[in-house]
């Protein structure tokens, strides 16, 4: 069910769910609100187990200040009551502890939102609120004040994060985007040097056409709608998985005499078959709007008529290769060598601006490559077969993350390389 039709209680435990089953809390830890105009502020209780929430446990304070619930609200009510009073346009308030942006707040800085432009597009730039006593006025208007000049996020000094939208989904989907892009960052600072995206760089993101010829798609076929399903299983799959967030991943697939692809700007963890949409001939499905990638997909299936499905991803450990100026090394294993072979990085100006040179740099025997300062991008003869090598792809790159901690990459040599090829390629 999509969030937005749920009753301002329902969205809070469900979106209480994915903070807490995301890693990015603890049990007592992070608060939620929406505002309701006509009744007040929707709040989290406080000191209940925030893995076990229920609607029945969700407070409303309603415009007089009164209470009304089982429990007592957050402590943290008077922030959210400052936050939306400095900004009218707010809706709801999202308060967490995302172990990596505790440490940014610990060390009292902002992550840089420009190192991936996802991020950026989401978050902007990140606010920086001073200590206060937690539940605090003084909190309040620190937090508030930070707000108040235009940020969407802002970092706790030594305390967390907050993050505002004009509803729930939007103020968790900063929440969530800042948190992969900070656990990135990181990640990325054990390996290399992090790069980040010129201005001009950033305004090719927004310029990608997706926007193509419609037309009116009929008769679904018993294969299409088994696609359809299988699509939305794969996106939902890599969310669990922690491949994907909430806000980034595309899939798509051959289907017929086009291809199925996952819409723009859509919530990945509520993604329904309905929502996919059907490419035939350069044109969209109508009412649909594709992925902004769709160009970059269509340019690889016309080239390579062996693929039948990609998936481009931004995932945590891969990402650290991505934004950073270090090489990824499949020569770890021969499962990772031989499902992943020789992984070229794509200039980021050519990811975004010339999809035919990009399909020119991929195919079956280069079925992986990395966008620098975006994501993976993994082909395969099926959907499960491009999601096998996406996984693939995470773990080895978390393994070489590892390395740098207990010694350093010994990779396969070239004689044993040699063998697997001769032996399994051949």
């Amino acid at each position: 069910m999509k969030l937005e039709y749920m009753h301002p209680r329902d969205q809070i435990v469900e979106t209480m769910n994915r903070i807490y089953y995301g890693g990015m809390t603890t049990l007592s830890g992070g608060n939620l609100s929406i505002k309701d105009g006509e009744t007040g502020i929707w709040i989290t209780p406080a000191g209940i187990d925030k893995g076990r929430l229920r609607a029945e446990d969700i407070i409303l304070v309603d415009n007089q200040g009164n209470a009304i619930g089982p429990h007592a609200p957050s402590l943290e009510l008077p922030f959210h009551r400052a936050i939306y009073a400095a900004r009218p346009d707010i809706g709801s308030v999202v308060h967490a502890h995302p172990p990596e942006l505790v440490a940014f707040s610990i060390v009292r800085k902002v992550p840089d939102t420009r190192v991936i432009p996802q991020a950026n597009s989401i978050c902007g730039s990140v606010g920086y609120a001073p200590y206060a006593l937690p539940g605090s006025e003084e909190l309040g208007e620190n937090i508030a004040s930070a707000f108040g000049e235009g940020f969407d996020v802002v970092i706790l000094e030594n305390h967390g994060v907050a993050a505002a939208g004009g509803n729930l989904l939007e103020a968790f989907h900063r929440l969530e985007t800042l948190n992969y892009c900070a656990k990135t960052w990181i990640k990325a600072k054990t390996v290399g040097n992090v790069n980040s995206l010129t201005d001009e760089q950033l305004e090719l993101f927004t310029s990608r056409s997706h926007l193509l010829p419609e037309f009116k798609h009929e008769n679904f076929s018993s294969r299409e709608l088994d696609l359809r399903k299988k699509v939305v299983d794969i996106v939902h799959r890599a969310c669990d998985r922690f491949l994907m967030i909430s806000t980034e991943g595309v899939v798509s697939t051959r289907c017929g005499d086009g291809f199925l692809i996952t819409p723009t700007g859509a919530d990945r963890r509520t993604i329904e078959e309905g929502d996919v949409v059907f490419i035939r001939n350069g044109k969209r499905e109508i009412n649909k709007f594709p992925s902004r990638s769709v160009l970059l997909h269509s340019a690889v299936y016309q080239r390579h008529i062996d693929v039948n499905s990609m998936i481009s991803a931004q995932s945590p450990n891969i990402g650290a290769f991505a934004i950073s100026d270090a090489d990824f090394d499949s020569r770890t294993i021969p499962e990772s060598y031989l499902m992943l072979l020789e992984v070229p990085k794509i200039p980021f100006e050519v990811f975004y601006s010339q999809p035919e040179k990009v399909a020119e740099m991929v195919s079956m025997k280069k079925p992986v490559a990395i966008a620098e300062n975006d994501c993976v991008m993994v082909l395969g003869e099926s959907l499960l077969k491009a999601f096998d090598r996406l996984e693939i792809t995470e773990f080895s790159a978390k393994a070489l993350l590892d390395t740098e901690r207990i010694g350093g990459l010994v990779n396969i040599g070239k004689d044993d390389l040699y063998q697997l090829k001769k032996t399994f390629l051949d």
